[in-house]
């Protein structure tokens, strides 16, 4: 008789991440770094939020909790109605800066940023695909695959190249992305 297979729910159980996002507020910067702080429990490995004034990015990331990588000045210049923010449980890739999100690209379909918390299943066979077509990548975590993935679709503007690179993709994940024009969420 086959015996089933328990999991210990203390054994197994990890928080994985956790992704904020604020459109059309001038203190996104601020209620992103509140949501970042309450959602502290999902990852205590690093920290970062990117906001937008319409113009260009604020980027603030780096190892640490919350309250440790922002501080009054940072949140102060970190200027825009958009932000995006993420905590960190490194699941896919290592405890690395290189690994800390929002990451940030610029692509033939503009410049972005994505803050990502799940499991890409198919990630490992991808972006041995890509690295096997010259791809070159800068982190070890997952996220970065859907980076290329967008930057190489075929389909022009933000959200055709996006659902492109999505329908690619197999697990349960979700994302928030930030651009200069135009703000996206998903899952």
């Amino acid at each position: 008789m086959h015996k089933p297979y328990l999991i210990d729910p203390l054994d197994t159980m990890h928080e994985e991440c956790g992704v904020a996002a604020v459109y059309g507020h001038t203190d996104a910067s601020r209620l992103t770094y509140l949501m970042l702080y309450a959602l502290q429990h999902r990852g205590q490995e690093s920290a970062g939020i990117v906001s937008s004034n319409g113009h260009g990015f604020h980027v603030k990331t780096a190892m640490g909790l919350v309250n440790d990588v922002f501080d009054q000045p940072t949140l102060d210049g970190m200027t825009g109605k958009h932000a995006i923010g993420h905590v960190r449980y490194s699941t896919a890739g290592g405890s690395h800066l290189s690994n800390v999100q929002p990451i940030v690209a610029t692509t033939g379909n503009g410049r972005l940023a994505v803050a990502h918390n799940g499991n890409l299943t198919n990630a490992f066979a991808i972006r041995k695909k890509l690295e096997d077509e010259g791809t070159i990548f800068q982190t070890n975590s997952d996220t970065e695959v859907i980076l290329h993935l967008f930057a190489k679709s075929k389909k022009h503007g933000f959200v055709p190249a996006l659902l492109d690179a999505l329908r690619k993709v197999e697990g349960a994940y979700c994302f928030v992305f930030i651009t200069k024009k135009r703000r996206a969420g998903g899952a």
